[in-house]
């Protein structure tokens, strides 16, 4: 038995190794590490040729007006903001507004105990009662001693002396007229109302606290949010080279009626109102070094909030007969130098190195390195590089993209 297997064993293994190269010859590989036999990688060597050229969105350079802008920082700023605060002294007993909502001119928003202020309102009656009273007396007497005096019943000094009664008399009427006014007031006051209309804050208070008059108590805050201002800064630096150049006659300076601001939330979404520039401040902060600028929006949903920092983008001036070049198609290098990619008569591309001056909406205004009548690629950059040769199609932007 032994002597027959082990005539059989190298048949055997001449079995297996032939099924090894006919599984291999299946597979169309060689022993050179599995490569295909046709050599080199798929769509090459297999005939698939050079990859065809990619069409590429691009955009005709050409000279024009443009409304520059400056992307300038900024916060929301409510138009009227109002504290309300206590006019008199006393405890507090309700609130009659809900925390966060829209109220009115004169609503009645809380009510201090008016007790003491009553008291005191009574007391101011009756003594204008009593000095009216008094007056009355002192004018009959007055009258009186006038008759006598004539038929010289009584002496010139007793007249005159009854008539300066009678005239003090009546400016103790007018005192306590004056006091009735005042305790009317206070007691008026006892019922807060809101100073402006707009929207409430919570309520910094609470029922059963002590309201002082003294001390001013801030019970709450009312904010107009609709319209809404956003103050920008802009750095006196870059004022200064927009002022000369203004006076040099490469810009054409706007008007504050004709200004336009765009805005960009936190979140880089544009706000779907344009807004206004209110004014420009006449100084210098001198903790920052810059310039404040007001814009005015309209804020009917009331989507922007006081202290919301945003982005502005605000036309400062106008050029004529610029080049300008979309940013979307401009790259820069870590040390800021700025290249686009172009299309050349060949339509191969070629990599340009160029500058740019301020932003005039979505693009760059060109101060040197291309020429009207050049096509910079602005879409399929990423597929492209120098010396590719491409397909050059007019580039529209959509705008879902934008």
């Amino acid at each position: 038995m032994n002597l027959q297997w082990n005539h059989r064993k190298p048949a055997v293994r001449l079995g297996c190794h032939l099924f090894l190269l006919g599984v291999l010859a299946g597979c169309g590989c060689s022993g050179n590490g599995g490569v295909p036999a046709g050599g080199g990688p798929p769509g090459i060597g297999m005939g698939g040729g050079a990859l065809p050229p990619q069409t590429v969105g691009m955009v005709t350079v050409a000279s024009g007006s443009a409304a520059l802008t400056a992307e300038l920082p900024g916060r929301v700023a409510a138009e009227r903001t109002a504290e309300v605060r206590a006019r008199v002294t006393g405890i507090l007993l309700k609130r009659q507004f809900d925390e966060g909502a829209e109220v009115q001119a004169d609503q009645v928003l809380f009510e201090i105990d008016p007790a003491q202020l009553k008291a005191a309102y009574d007391s101011a009656q009756a003594s204008l009662a009593h000095a009216q009273a008094t007056r009355d007396q002192a004018e009959a007497d007055a009258k009186r001693k006038d008759t006598l005096v004539k038929v010289k019943g009584v002496s010139q000094q007793v007249y005159e002396s009854a008539k300066a009664t009678a005239l003090q008399s009546e400016a103790d009427v007018l005192a306590a007229q004056a006091s009735l006014e005042t305790a009317a007031l206070n007691l008026g006051y006892t019922k807060v109302t809101a100073p402006i209309a707009g929207r409430i804050s919570k309520a910094l208070v609470t029922e059963g606290a002590l309201a002082s008059a003294s001390e001013a108590t801030k019970l709450a805050v009312i904010q107009q949010l609709d319209p809404i201002y956003v103050d920008f800064t802009q750095s006196s630096s870059d004022r200064l080279k927009l002022r000369r150049a203004l006076e040099a006659g490469k810009l054409q300076g706007l008007s504050e009626a004709d200004v336009k601001i765009t805005l960009l939330l936190d979140d880089g979404t544009p706000y779907d109102a344009v807004g206004r520039l209110v004014f420009t401040d006449t100084s210098v902060d001198e903790t920052t070094s810059s310039v404040l600028l007001r814009g005015e929006f309209r804020n009917p949903n009331q989507f922007l909030l006081p202290g919301m920092f945003v982005r502005g983008r605000v036309e400062i001036a106008k050029a004529n007969s610029v080049l300008t070049v979309p940013q979307r198609g401009v790259a820069r290098d870590a040390g800021g130098q700025a290249s686009v990619l172009i299309v050349n008569a060949q339509n191969q591309v070629e990599q340009r190195d160029i500058q740019t001056g301020a932003a005039a909406g979505d693009k760059w205004v060109v101060t040197g390195g291309l020429t009207g009548g050049e096509k910079v690629i602005v879409e399929g950059l990423q597929k492209v590089h120098a010396g590719t040769t491409v397909i050059p199609v007019p580039f529209t932007n959509p705008p879902a993209a934008e």
